[in-house]
Parts: structure tokens; sequence; C-alpha cells
């Protein structure tokens, strides 16, 4: 059974995933932690559970979601894996980091591209990736069928959705991903999103104003 550990992390708000099983293997997904405390946090974290971590994997590649990507896979040597669509943005991620007020953030690409529908092994546990655009180019999902959860980065918040105005942002693409990829999921799914709480498929399907 996977674990889902959440830490909110810099002055956007981001929350980072741990998702780790009883093994002890993890997988560390859009990490945030921007200053030496949050990146501290992060690492104390997985040392005292003993994990181990396999690979960072983003969501999609905004500056707030990845900041901590550098830190996280010169402590680990892990590989960064995002969408094959991602480098569009990744390679503004220095310009990025400037206008929003981030020090010290290097541009980079990933080590592994990911697909729609691929599987991202962890020890005995995998996701599976849900290719989602609309709110940026390389944004994914991950889903896990058998655990009953999936994280949505920004695509998809309790009764709100991503923003579009931000470049390779679509508002009917979006939509399309939304209903497509995730209101296909049973009810009971809970959804762990990039900013605020977790909420689950059905309440979106029945709350949620832009759906």
């Amino acid at each position: 059974m996977i674990q889902v550990a959440v830490f909110i992390f810099n002055f956007i708000q981001v929350n980072t995933y741990v998702l780790y099983t009883p093994d002890g293997d993890c997988l560390i997904v859009d990490p945030g932690c921007y200053t030496q405390q949050e990146v501290n946090a992060l690492e104390r974290f997985i040392e005292q559970h003993k994990l181990k971590p396999y690979a960072i994997v983003l969501t999609h590649p905004h500056i707030d979601h990845v900041v901590g990507v550098q830190a996280i896979k010169t402590k680990y040597a892990i590989p960064v894996m995002a969408h094959l669509k991602s480098p569009e943005i990744l390679n503004q991620t220095e310009l990025s980091a400037a206008n929003f007020g981030f020090n010290n953030i290097n541009n980079f690409l990933p080590d592994k591209y990911l697909n729609d529908e691929d599987e991202i092994y962890f020890g005995k546990a995998s996701l599976k990736v849900l290719y989602t655009p609309g709110h940026a180019e390389g944004s994914v999902c991950l889903y896990s069928k058998e655990d009953g959860f999936v994280v949505t980065g920004d695509v998809l918040f309790q009764q709100s959705i991503g923003r579009t105005d931000l470049p390779t942002g679509n508002y009917q693409v979006l939509i399309e991903s939304i209903k497509a990829k995730l209101m296909t999921l049973p009810d009971q799914t809970v959804v762990f999103p990039g900013h605020g709480d977790k909420t689950t498929i059905g309440e979106e399907r029945k709350m949620n104003p832009f759906l």
C-alpha cells in the first residue's frame, strides 16, 4: 500500500508529496522546497522513515513545483522524470525563477521522459501516468488504481481547476483533460492536488463549478 506524505513548501504554497511503500521505496513528487529549512524538513522525513528515493517526478514544469529539484537530485543521486513535452517550459526555468523571486535556480531537463499511460515503478508499487494538458504543456497526473488516489498537480483542485492564463495554458484543453482522464475515475478516488486540501473525484463531480 502506498502511503502519502504532504509538505507545503515555498511562498506559493506548493504541495510536495512523498509517496512511499511499506518496504521504504519512495518517489518525491514536485519538490517545491526552496529554503534550506524546507530542504532539511524533506530530508529529515526521508531519513526518519528510512526511505529509499527512486526518482523525482514532476506533475508539470512550473517554477513553484521544481525549485527543489537541484537540491534533492544532488542529495539522493536520483533521476528526474517529467513528460516529454515539459522541456518547452523547463528551458525557461531560470527566467521564470527570476520573474517570481526565486534565486539561484538553474535550467535543467528531465533524465527520463514520461508519456501517457506509462507506468512508474518504485519497489513493488507503481503509478500510471495520465497526460493532462491545459494548465501547462507537459502536465501529468499520477494514478494508483490499487490504492485509490490520484496526484493531480495543478490540473484539478478542491472545487476549482488550474489557471490557464500562463504560457501553453488552454481552458478548453484543460476541461477536456479533466473530463477524459479524471472524471472517468471512481468517485471514491482521493485527489491530492498541487495546492490546497485533498478532495475526491466524486466530490468534484458534484461540487466543482467548472465541471
